[in-house]
């Protein structure tokens, strides 16, 4: 079923096969797919940066992202490429299972990477303060 042409329908549950499929502007930005993330990110993220913060190195850098995807100044377009880097995060389904020690996280990495890269300059200090005050708590309860 295609949502638009060359879209595919993707389920709740469904992880691109590529990472870097996760911010791809022709999928990320879909509005319906922007919902699906959304949802992902809104009843996952917390859950997964608790149990990951302190064996993943990017969670810092995942937290500055989910700070910048919550700022109403961030624009609408960079907000849907964050959301969908963080849903590739959150979904337990992965291209490299995330429970290979050592090796499960590098596609979730090289997709917050490549986010950092291209929309870098929509993440402030203050999301980069506010994340690393939340890493510090994460880490040190």
């Amino acid at each position: 079923m295609s949502l638009m042409p060359g879209l595919v329908a993707m389920s709740a549950n469904a992880k691109p096969t590529d990472p870097m499929e996760a911010i791809a502007p022709e999928k990320a930005l879909v509005p319906s797919i922007q919902k699906i993330n959304e949802r992902r990110v809104r009843y996952g993220f917390w859950p997964k940066i608790r149990k990951t913060a302190a064996r993943v190195p990017f969670a810092g850098q995942a937290l500055s992202v989910w700070y910048a995807a919550r700022d109403p100044e961030t624009p609408m377009a960079a907000k849907g490429i964050m959301l969908g880097a963080l849903a590739y995060f959150v979904l337990p389904v992965d291209a490299i299972p995330d429970i290979f020690a050592g090796i499960g996280f590098t596609d979730d990495a090289a997709v917050i990477a490549a986010l950092i890269a291209t929309l870098g300059a929509n993440i402030r200090k203050r999301h980069k303060d506010a994340a690393r005050a939340a890493l510090e708590t994460l880490r040190n309860p």
